[in-house]
């Protein structure tokens, strides 16, 4: 029997949209701004999400440290806190205490996160972030492209996952020799991972029409997926969507979203 893949739903883009408007939240505005991350990550639960996620960038573009104080507060599930591996960060994180942290690379002039982290040039100063995070209760991830080199670093460093940066596969996804080379390349780095007992998670530019392979790439524990959800809930509201991704992950769906 096919093993259950896990949802994990990122909210960062509903704070993208409340600080369109509300520049200044949470420092002049009080907290009842739209949209609220906060209530659309307890629908995304009551849906059937399995865990929010959230990056708070250092420029805080988006999701604020108030936004993850209340996440930590009232969510239900499992909150997992997307952060680069800097001082500041590090230190909130051990403070708010999330169930998982994800070390993301960091680019002030990227939209969203476009590229894995460079673990292998960073073994020393990771294994000593992993090591911190792991003593205080804190399950690690690192976010990775899906190379060898970078699944050997994950190893010396002591992360017991690695979420493997999907973006590569998905801007390739309608150039078919291209989309196979990615997806045999993601194969390839879930088998090598489990091979030395990481455990594997996947994410960025997951979609409804192209999660229906990604589902058929060995060992996969959980896919983190935002944009794309948030895009069909502007349409039919955050339960639906979330619960027409999780049919997807189940049932592999091929057809495309509806309108």
């Amino acid at each position: 029997m096919k093993k259950t893949i896990l949802l994990g739903v990122n909210i960062d883009h509903s704070a993208t949209l409340r600080q369109a408007r509300y520049r200044e939240y949470p420092r002049t505005c009080g907290q009842m701004v739209e949209p609220d991350p906060l209530a659309l990550a307890l629908a995304a639960e009551q849906a059937g999400a399995d865990g929010i996620t959230v990056h708070l960038r250092e420029d805080r573009r988006h999701i604020q440290e108030r936004d993850v104080q209340r996440l930590r507060e009232s969510i239900r599930t499992r909150l997992n806190l997307e952060t680069a591996a800097t001082p500041e960060m590090v230190d909130f994180a051990l403070k708010l205490k999330p169930d998982s942290v994800c070390i993301v690379p960091e680019r002030r002039e990227e939209v969203s996160t476009e590229g894995g982290l460079d673990a292998a040039a960073r073994i020393d100063e990771l294994r000593g972030i992993a090591a911190d995070f792991a003593a205080a209760g804190i399950v690690v991830s690192l976010f990775l492209d899906p190379e060898q080199k970078q699944i050997d670093a994950a190893e010396k460093i002591g992360a017991p996952f690695i979420e493997f940066h999907t973006g590569a596969y998905a801007n390739a996804y309608y150039d078919r020799d291209a989309r196979s080379r990615e997806l045999r390349r993601l194969c390839r780095a879930t088998e090598a991972a489990a091979n030395v007992g990481i455990a594997s998670n996947a994410g960025h530019g997951i979609s409804y029409v192209n999660v229906a392979e990604i589902v058929e790439v060995p060992h996969l524990h959980e896919l983190n997926i935002g944009h794309s959800i948030l895009c069909r809930a502007l349409m039919t509201g955050i339960e639906e969507a979330v619960r027409e991704m999780k049919a997807r992950i189940r049932n592999g769906l091929t057809v495309p979203p509806r309108p």
